[in-house]
């Protein structure tokens, strides 16, 4: 049997502040993020595709008691790229969301590339 080890995490904000889960939303968004990390796939209800940011970005959505959070991320070959974390309050993707998400993947890109 082939070990494979998990992909990395990697953040995209000059500081990773936590937003104010509840235990249940965090443990939830916890386990989500580590099926990826472990090579799964994961589509509606807990995820879906967001190909107005960029290829392989995805929104994980998870439910709190009276929010609604979304997490952006990108499947990388290497590591999960976690692009935004915000309270969804509208039915649409704010555009300021996603045109945050494609400056910080060309960002994250250009740097990798050197």
């Amino acid at each position: 049997m082939l070990f494979m080890a998990d992909k990395p995490l990697v953040w995209l904000r000059g500081e990773v502040k936590t937003p104010p889960f509840s235990p249940e939303a965090r443990l939830e968004a916890g386990f989500l993020l580590r099926q990826l990390q472990q090579g799964g796939l994961l589509s509606l209800p807990q995820s879906r595709p967001m190909p107005s940011i960029a290829a392989r970005c995805h929104e994980l959505r998870i439910n709190d008691k009276n929010k609604t959070w979304r997490i952006i991320y990108r499947i990388d070959p290497d590591a999960i790229v976690i692009l935004e974390v915000f309270q969804k309050k509208t039915n649409q993707t704010p555009r300021k969301i996603i045109e945050v998400c494609q400056q910080r993947i060309k960002r994250y890109d250009a740097l990798s590339s050197d």
